[in-house]
């Protein structure tokens, strides 16, 4: 194989490559969290494709305990409204 024995000028070389361009990426919304995502591929965010849950998404640890204690929170709160309202029924009896 020959070297070559000349050196391309930057005007040549740019000229060559400015063919060599990116493509935009087809996008569109998931039909299930409205996210966008690429045509043929799975979800990121659900797990969906084509309506089928194909994957369950794994959650980083970390997230996986704020969600819980959360969820904790909420579960807390939930049963001190039904005591309110438990006491309060009781009082109008």
């Amino acid at each position: 194989m020959s070297t070559p024995t000349q050196r391309h000028t930057k005007s040549r070389k740019r000229i060559r490559r400015g063919a060599i361009n990116l493509k935009k990426i087809a996008l569109f919304k998931c039909p299930k969290c409205k996210k966008p995502i690429r045509p043929h591929i799975v979800c990121r965010e659900c797990g969906f494709y084509r309506g089928q849950e194909v994957e369950k998404i794994r959650v980083p640890k970390a997230l996986r305990r704020t969600k819980a204690k959360e969820d904790k929170k909420a579960a807390k709160q939930a049963d001190k409204k039904a005591k309110k309202r438990t006491d309060k029924k009781t009082i109008k009896n």
